[in-house]
């Protein structure tokens, strides 16, 4: 799992320019953030990520933008950008659009009409333990998993074969510890909590940590706190 580097470096996708505007404003008003690039459009943002020498920490990305959307952008960022975080920053507050961006891999969704407070939180919290799930993510995945065909009652009964320490590790991922955490508090290494973790990404096909939280939910693993 990741750790918050001294710059968080961060890039805006808006088809809005007196948004990205202020955006940058914002952003930058808060210790520890940069912006390093701006784009208009899912073509201009991929375009410029494939010139440049180092990504981006984070990526704010709306999802209705011309020429290429952001749904669109998102198929091709896992692979040319996988260890950057994407925070969707739009108007759409439908369960449905969170849940299917969560299962695509994005970290984090949040409404244009976030507090800035919660945004610098959100960035900051996305670089260190890759996911970020406020009251209205919670919210739609609780609503999702209540609203899915009645689900397996088992709870530690080893959804998609997990072994009894792979839901335990899961179970303090979704509780925000680090890998480091998790290693001191089950008197393992960091390397063994890891190889725990990719086992958990390809058990459950998740793409990262917000996967597995989503994955959880829905197992009934955990139960998301609002």
């Amino acid at each position: 799992m990741s750790t918050i580097p001294s710059h968080i470096r961060v890039m805006i996708a808006d088809d809005h320019l007196l948004f990205r505007r202020g955006l940058i404003s914002l952003i930058e008003s808060q210790p520890g953030l940069k912006v390093v690039s701006e784009a208009s459009n899912g073509k201009e943002l991929l375009e410029q990520l494939r010139n440049m020498e180092q990504m981006p920490d984070v990526l704010l990305l709306d999802l209705n933008m011309p020429v290429m959307n952001g749904i669109e952008a998102i198929r091709h960022l896992r692979s040319m950008a996988p260890e950057m975080k994407i925070i969707v920053l739009t108007v759409h507050n439908e369960e449905r659009f969170i849940i299917h961006f969560v299962e695509q891999g994005v970290n984090g969704y949040l409404l244009k009409t976030v507090e800035p407070d919660e945004l610098g939180r959100a960035i900051r919290f996305v670089t260190e333990h890759d996911f970020y799930f406020n009251d209205l993510t919670l919210q739609a995945m609780r609503t999702g998993t209540q609203s899915k065909t009645r689900m397996r009652e088992k709870t530690l009964a080893a959804p998609a074969g997990l072994t009894g320490r792979e839901i335990e590790i899961l179970q303090l991922i979704c509780r925000e510890f680090t890998a480091a955490e998790i290693a001191e508090k089950l008197f393992l290494s960091v390397r063994t909590v890891e190889g725990h973790r990719n086992n958990l990404l390809e058990k459950t096909g998740s793409k990262n940590a917000a996967g597995l939280v989503m994955f959880a939910v829905r197992n009934r693993i955990v139960e998301p706190e609002l």
